[in-house]
């Protein structure tokens, strides 16, 4: 999904003030490599990363989806009977 530059420094513009006073939390399918499809200005991109990053905890949890793994699981199942 692309957001448009106004979004994007809106996006930027809550974060900076929240920066120290609150936590924030973003989860994403995408690493911040990706994140240029979204934001599309490079330098708001990585000032965006930048504001997250800063003093921030990241949590990897694997590229696997667990709603893929447990759709999959559910429709191989044999039928009971």
């Amino acid at each position: 999904m692309e957001l448009d530059r106004h979004g994007a420094e809106l996006l930027f513009q809550v974060l900076t003030e929240r920066e120290e006073k609150n936590s924030v939390a973003i989860a994403s399918n995408e690493s911040f490599g990706g994140w240029t499809k979204t934001f599309t200005d490079p330098r708001l991109c990585a000032a965006i990363v930048d504001r997250l990053t800063f003093n921030g905890t990241i949590i990897e949890t694997g590229t696997d989806s667990y709603r893929l793994a447990s759709t999959r699981a559910r429709t191989e199942q044999p039928a009971a009977g």
